[in-house]
């Protein structure tokens, strides 16, 4: 592993731990400069393709998902950290079907469930575009509907 400080090649462990998705964490520090930084190691598994509304098909973006929910979570306070966990569990919970193909559908429900436990506001800005909510009245439905559960 190369230092991200010198990019010398003399690095070693000193501390190993394992994270809530079943990755990898391992501090680490340089022998040419002594500083410390941490790695993240995760199994890297197959994504299924992603079948949009218009039946087009595009490869799973965890870059493309991410974005969306930080535009949702904009001041709001949702930390950087529950974003991305975020997007684990929707990325491993599509992994985990073993499927080749899913629909947009199912990973956009996916994100508003975990988005509607995170931050309701965020859920409601990320259900206006997802669920193509084009006035008024079918966003207050959303809240109202929101409201009762």
């Amino acid at each position: 592993m190369k230092c991200p400080y010198c990019s010398q090649d003399e690095t070693r462990v000193i501390d190993t731990s394992h994270d809530q998705r079943g990755g990898i964490r391992r501090r680490r520090v340089c022998g040419y400069c002594d500083q410390r930084f941490t790695t993240y190691e995760r199994p890297i598994l197959a994504t299924p393709m992603v079948v949009k509304r218009d039946g087009t098909r595009e490869e799973f973006s965890r870059e493309k998902l991410l974005s969306g929910v930080r535009l949702a979570c904009v001041k709001r306070p949702v930390s950087a950290t529950d974003v991305e966990q975020l997007a684990g569990e929707v990325e491993s919970e599509l992994q985990q079907l073993g499927r080749a193909e899913v629909s947009s559908r199912q990973v956009g429900d996916r994100i508003m469930a975990k988005l509607k436990e995170l931050d309701e506001v965020a859920y409601i800005r990320f259900a206006s575009v997802y669920l193509r909510l084009g006035d008024l009245g079918s966003i207050r439905n959303e809240i109202d509907r929101l409201l009762k559960e």
